[in-house]
């Protein structure tokens, strides 16, 4: 009876085990049928995107029995991917799905308490997202409060992504997969520049393959790259010479694409870094190098002005500024609301410059929030330990720095540096409770009862 009972008891764990994972396996069946179906349906150009997206997710799900971030780590390479995927009208990108995928995740996974920075942060976000309330209350259409709950999932949620992997031991993996992916975008911008400096072409480079790609999007991905690269916290464990040649090739390709806003911004997070580690002999050589950045942006400018040229960049966004403040006078105190460059007979283009945009489309109220929020962002994470603060404070500070020239609201613009910061504050609550843990254990080991015991 015994053995009979052994027998039962061995043959339904067994059978336990076996649907434990077919599950998976069906999943991702179901998933690849999908990924074809939709491929075939919506054509090459959005079906290749929504294909890969859902790949990637079921890949994700059936790992997750047992690595359960590994949703949150297989988003990492799609933050940086902006292609539309077909998915509500079109309108979501790559980048927005992996970053609501992974948040979906990281929010049930996510190591608990948040630390106090993080929560800091999280308060100084709700309140913008508060002060943009009355916006979408006093002018309501769908693209407003779709946008209000986007901004708050690209701020937010961004956090607590970055968090979720930073405390659950994967920060130097997250990191590894964001640049390397800027990595291979670089590699296609340098290949796809040098072709078309052999034709004589000498502008901006706009790659063409595996999707077209503006050159402010691969100035600003890449220079958010180079940073974590230059900074090169000692936590995330890179060699000196495979972190030196990231950061020059990287540059290279931001050169190439002639972002004039990813290379000022870039040039900022240096000084922040300078500040708040010292002046080294590496440093000197990248401000030494970064020169010629300089002046290759104060020459296109200088050349666009003397060029008198009404539709370069220089002049459209000086109009463009005149009607945004003309039509953001009609509106002042509550704005038009969010993306309402999408409604009929307002200005059709989104406003290239962060506070500009803000005001149009929440108004006063919304740029008062907008302005508490960064200006706490900077104050939070610059008190943050120099080790991990460093990298947080210049990532996010390059972002805000590129938004004076550029659009702001955009989806890896704003997602990556805010998974970046939030992946910094993870990896240090991390380390603080590993090294409570083992003070613990220390105190524990030693027999010591009833005194105090000063902890490192």
């Amino acid at each position: 009876m015994g053995s009979t009972s052994m027998r039962a008891l061995a043959w339904r764990v067994r059978v336990a085990d076996w649907w434990a994972g077919a599950w998976r396996w069906v999943l991702m069946a179901m998933g690849a049928v999908t990924a074809t179906y939709v491929l075939l349906e919506q054509g090459i150009q959005y079906g290749s995107m929504t294909a890969v997206a859902l790949a990637v997710l079921v890949v994700g799900v059936a790992v997750s029995g047992s690595q359960p971030l590994a949703i949150a780590l297989l988003a990492m390479p799609g933050l940086l991917i902006v292609q539309r995927v077909g998915l509500g009208g079109g309108d979501l990108s790559v980048s927005d799905v992996a970053l609501a995928a992974a948040f979906g995740t990281s929010v049930l996974l996510a190591k608990r308490p948040f630390s106090r920075p993080l929560r800091q942060l999280l308060w100084l976000n709700f309140f913008y997202q508060f002060t943009t309330l009355f916006t979408v209350i006093v002018n309501p259409y769908l693209a407003n409060t779709v946008e209000w709950f986007h901004a708050w999932l690209l701020i937010s949620g961004a956090l607590i992504v970055g968090w979720a992997v930073g405390a659950g031991g994967y920060a130097r993996l997250a990191l590894s997969l964001i640049v390397s992916t800027a990595g291979v975008i670089a590699v296609l911008t340098l290949v796809h520049g040098v072709i078309q400096y052999a034709t004589g072409d000498f502008g901006p480079v706009y790659p063409t393959w595996p999707f077209p790609m503006h050159k402010n999007f691969i100035g600003t991905v890449l220079s958010f790259a180079a940073i974590v690269v230059y900074i090169n916290p000692d936590w995330v464990g890179w060699t000196r010479g495979w972190s030196r040649f990231a950061f020059w090739l990287l540059v290279g390709a931001v050169l190439m694409s002639q972002s004039r806003q990813a290379l000022i911004g870039l040039m900022a997070a240096v000084l922040i870094a300078v500040i708040r580690r010292g002046v080294t002999r590496r440093s000197r050589l990248v401000f030494l190098l970064l020169i010629p950045a300089g002046w290759l942006i104060i020459s296109m400018v200088v050349e666009q002005i003397e060029s008198q040229e009404r539709h370069n960049s220089v002049f459209q966004r000086l109009n463009w500024f005149r009607e945004v403040y003309h039509y953001w006078r009609e509106s002042p105190v509550f704005g038009h609301g969010l993306r309402y460059w999408y409604n009929s007979g307002s200005p059709p283009y989104q406003p290239p410059q962060a506070e500009m945009e803000v005001l149009a489309s929440a108004g006063v109220i919304g740029f008062v929030g907008f302005a508490v929020m960064w200006i706490g962002v900077i104050v939070v994470l610059w008190h943050v330990d120099p080790r991990f603060g460093t990298l947080a404070v210049a990532v996010t500070f390059a972002r805000i720095v590129q938004a004076q020239f550029d659009l702001f609201w955009s989806a890896a613009g704003v997602s990556i540096p805010f998974v970046i910061a939030g992946i910094c504050l993870g990896a240090m609550a991390r380390e603080e409770r590993s090294t409570d843990e083992d003070d613990l254990e220390a105190v524990a080991d030693a027999g010591v009862v009833g005194r105090r015991v000063p902890l490192r």
